[in-house]
């Protein structure tokens, strides 16, 4: 056992400023742990969001010494001790209290995406035929527990604030899974390319290197979305076309 010095931010609103806390941790501890240790002894006003403890719900996103993360899949073990630990709430956001950010915005965003829409079953006996490797391409994207992180690190969203003009990495592989999907007939990309406002990332990859659950977001939905709305809006050849049409 051993006493671990926390600076963890404390507000309401916008306005706030980090407060030291002290609190004994034990082997196998995370993060999350160490915050309600702390809530219990001596912050019993903390607010925190949390519900699985397990990575499967993302509600307990919070930036740990300057890196978002999941602060139940955060082993106090693996962080240094030299300073004390610092916890804010993801940057991105409103915050509402303490390390509750107002999230809100990213539902409304998803309401906006052309939900699934399936063509006609194409088998006598009323089911489809698909291939294995289209539905394999997929399940990557169906991985995502909607913590936010790729979306508290995304530039577009943290330092410029277009929220309303960029859906971000969260929505486009919603949208990716949507446009991949080997049943849906749907066309977004007028979406993707307007109101989704695809063209505002510039494929840094930071969405990808937070991700907890690995979902290669940059290269497997981002770019494969970024080519679909070229392709239509952008080829020459394809503005010919539509031209003499």
């Amino acid at each position: 056992m051993a006493a671990v010095k926390f600076n963890i931010w404390r507000s309401e609103g916008s306005s706030g400023e980090f407060r030291e806390y002290v609190t004994d941790i034990t082997e196998g501890m995370v993060v999350l742990d160490a915050v309600h240790q702390i809530q219990a002894e001596s912050a019993n006003d903390l607010a925190v969001r949390w519900n699985c403890k397990a990575g499967k719900c993302g509600s307990c996103s919070a930036e740990i010494n300057g890196r978002p993360r999941l602060m139940c899949m955060t082993r106090m073990e693996d962080l240094p001790k030299e300073k004390p630990i610092e916890i804010h709430p993801m940057r991105a956001f409103p915050v509402i209290r303490d390390l509750v950010t107002d999230v809100s915005v990213n539902f409304r965003t998803k309401k906006k995406i052309k939900p699934f829409k399936p063509r006609k079953p194409d088998a006598p006996d009323g089911t489809w035929r698909m291939a294995q490797g289209d539905i394999d391409r997929v399940q990557e994207f169906r991985k995502c527990i909607e913590c936010f992180l790729c979306q508290n690190v995304c530039h577009v969203l943290r330092e410029h604030n277009l929220h309303e003009e960029f859906a971000g990495p969260r929505h486009m592989v919603y949208a990716a899974a949507l446009e991949m999907h080997p049943l849906d007939t749907e066309d977004r990309r007028e979406e993707l390319k307007d109101a989704g406002g695809i063209g505002y990332c510039n494929i840094t990859k930071c969405c990808t290197t937070v991700c907890p659950e690995k979902i290669t977001i940059t290269d497997n939905a981002i770019i494969p979305l970024k080519e679909r709305v070229a392709d239509k809006f952008y080829d020459p050849l394809l503005k010919i076309f539509r031209i003499f049409k």
